[in-house]
């Protein structure tokens, strides 16, 4: 009985401290209040992720996992100087677009991390994805081949995610 509440008040304790944790850092600060809001959060986040979760994560191969980390967190660097030097020249010069890709990982998980794969570099964000998940709408800051940059999102991203998530 006691593990049926406590799994129906907390299914998933990492998603609780995951939430309580990002919520303190979302607000750059600690006090009381921050605190509190952050343990309510927790608890009320993951009892509604848990009913929209119906996917069981399948996980394959993880070897490409460090390469993949080290190739976003490089692209983010260069991304912001990219992104500095095209907001701090002649706004004329920017060519803001946006662009379906064609997704071909299946996994809602991987799709989901390519999502924020893509959100997370800067002067890109995923804006929408299609009902059938086949296609992942991109808008660009500054779009010269469009062809291009679905090939390298593919390529990049979707890719290594679809050996750690089949």
């Amino acid at each position: 009985m006691a593990r049926t509440l406590r799994r129906r008040l907390l299914p998933s304790p990492p998603l609780s401290v995951l939430v309580f944790c990002f919520w303190l850092l979302m607000n750059d600060q600690v006090s009381a209040g921050h605190v509190v809001m952050a343990l309510l959060m927790a608890l009320v986040v993951p009892p509604f992720a848990a009913r929209l979760d119906r996917e069981f994560a399948r996980i394959g191969r993880l070897r490409g996992l460090p390469r993949l980390v080290a190739r976003v967190a490089a692209d983010i660097v260069r991304c912001n100087i990219t992104v500095a030097r095209q907001v701090l020249g002649p706004q004329e010069r920017l060519r803001p677009g946006f662009i379906w890709v064609p997704l071909d990982i299946a996994n809602i998980h991987g799709i989901a991390v390519l999502t924020s794969i893509i959100t997370l570099t800067p002067g890109t964000v995923s804006a929408s994805l299609s009902d059938d998940r086949r296609h992942l709408l991109v808008h660009v800051l500054h779009l010269e081949d469009p062809e291009a940059l679905v090939q390298e999102i593919k390529a990049r991203y979707e890719a290594p995610l679809m050996e750690i998530f089949p």
